[in-house]
């Protein structure tokens, strides 16, 4: 869901947590966004150099409001920590994309402004908006898009890399046997196998799934559902969730969660 809470009147003291390869990669940006920010609202800076700082950094931010300036990776990073600290609901994200563009996709879906200046302002100017998550059984979360199976890595660069990737992927991009399950109805099984099934959060409390099977005569090869629950088994899988990919499982199960996180867009 994507409804815009009222506005407040003052911008909140902020927590501006810089994410180590934001630093090292484009350093101007982050700048900007730093000065950007201060000239609008309290801030607190922090730099944390790993992971465990992070964590600690976040779960230390009193009534700040957190702003994430880094990656896609920072900000599920901070919306899991969240959510497995039963604290996601309260918290009013907001985040300053920096990085490559290919580290950059979920903000952009998400409606994050791509540039310093915009997303800076947009984090003193703009709204908490709720959003939509799915949950695995494993407590994981997904803001975005999850894929199944993942795509190959590339074992390594250069032309030796290359090649290994292609003849990898000759081997594993196949029709794969899964059996999935939506709000208990099926939707493919093992005797059919699946090519890609896509999971994202909707926009109206329920999981969007689209399934890509082999066809057959009396049955397309694309089903498209929604559904609040759904469940991937069979022989060991791998998935893409959010850039990251997870596994191997033999079963796993998203359950949507609505309005249950919060993110200040324009």
């Amino acid at each position: 869901m994507s409804a815009p809470e009222p506005a407040t009147t003052t911008t909140p003291s902020l927590l501006v947590i810089v994410d180590p390869t934001a630093r090292r990669l484009d350093g101007e940006s982050v700048r900007i966004a730093k000065d950007v920010l201060s000239a609008g609202a309290p801030v607190k800076l922090c730099l944390p150099e790993s992971p465990r700082e992070y964590a600690r950094a976040l779960a230390r931010r009193g009534s700040r409001r957190p702003v994430l300036i880094g990656d896609d990776r920072a900000l599920v990073r901070a919306v899991t920590q969240l959510h497995q600290e039963r604290e996601l609901a309260e918290a009013d994200l907001a985040m300053v994309p920096v990085g490559p563009g290919g580290a950059l996709g979920l903000a952009r879906r998400l409606g994050v402004p791509a540039t310093a200046v915009a997303a800076a302002r947009a984090v003193l100017d703009g709204r908490p908006r709720r959003l939509d998550l799915l949950v695995d059984d494993s407590d994981g979360v997904v803001l975005g898009e999850l894929r199944v199976p993942a795509p190959p890595r590339p074992a390594g660069r250069g032309p030796a890399g290359r090649v290994s990737w292609l003849r990898r992927s000759a081997t594993r991009t196949g029709p794969t046997p899964l059996r999935v399950e939506a709000d208990g109805r099926l939707v493919a099984d093992l005797d059919r196998p699946v090519h890609s099934l896509t999971l994202a959060p909707g926009t109206d409390g329920s999981v969007r799934a689209e399934v890509h099977t082999a066809e057959t005569d009396d049955a397309p090869s694309l089903v498209s559902t929604h559904a609040g629950v759904v469940t991937v088994s069979g022989p060991d899988f791998r998935y893409k969730a959010d850039g990251h990919v997870l596994g191997p499982v033999r079963t796993r199960t998203w359950r949507v969660r609505g309005a249950a996180w919060s993110l200040v867009l324009p």
